[in-house]
C-alpha cells in the first residue's frame, strides 16, 4: 500500500506518518514542495525512532510521483468524495493520495486523469476536516484490514 501526501505543510503530521509507514509497511511518497525541511526537529521528535524503518520516497512534484507510482488505482481523500473510504475494496499497490492541511488537494489534482475516484471518512456536518496523519491512518488501516493485515505479527 503506498500513501501520497501532496504538498505537506505541518512537520509533526509528515512525522505520524512515517511512524504509521514503518508499523505498516506502507511507503510513504511526499511530494514537493514541502512546507519543512526533512532535518526539522518536530517531524523527527513525531516519527520517534521509526525513521529508519519506513519508506518514504519524496518527489520534485505531482507528476514525477505518478510516473514512480506506475499504473497504479489512486484514491484522493477529500470532503467532496462520494464515496466512503470503507465501500472501496482495496488491492495490494494502490495509492491513497491526502492534501495538506488547512485546504487539502486543490482541484487540478482532484480531477487529474489519473485518480480513479474521490473518497471521504464520514464525519458530523458542519466540521471542516479531520487531521492529516489521523485520516491517512484511519484509511491504511482500512485498506489494510480488508488484505487480512498481511505481513502483522497477529
Amino acid at each position: 500500500m503506498r500513501v501520497v501526501f501532496w504538498e505537506p505543510r505541518i512537520p509533526q503530521n509528515t512525522g505520524n506518518a512515517i511512524r504509521l509507514s514503518a508499523v505498516t509497511g506502507a511507503h510513504l511518497h511526499l511530494v514537493e514542495p514541502l512546507g519543512f525541511d526533512l532535518d526539522d526537529s518536530k517531524l523527527r521528535r513525531a516519527g520517534l525512532d521509526y525513521h529508519d524503518l519506513a519508506h518514504v520516497t519524496v518527489h520534485p512534484d505531482f507528476e514525477a510521483c505518478l510516473d514512480a507510482l506506475g499504473d497504479a488505482r489512486v484514491f484522493a481523500f477529500t470532503a467532496q468524495g462520494r464515496r466512503h473510504h470503507t465501500d472501496v475494496v482495496y488491492e495490494p499497490g494502490d495509492v491513497l493520495l491526502f492534501g495538506p492541511e488547512p485546504d487539502g488537494l486543490p482541484v487540478h489534482v482532484l480531477e487529474h486523469p489519473r485518480v480513479t475516484e474521490l473518497v471521504r471518512i464520514p464525519m458530523l456536518p458542519a466540521r471542516r476536516s479531520l487531521n492529516l496523519s489521523n485520516s491517512a491512518a484511519i484509511a491504511v488501516y482500512e485498506a489494510w484490514r480488508q488484505q487480512g493485515f498481511a505481513g502483522a505479527d497477529g
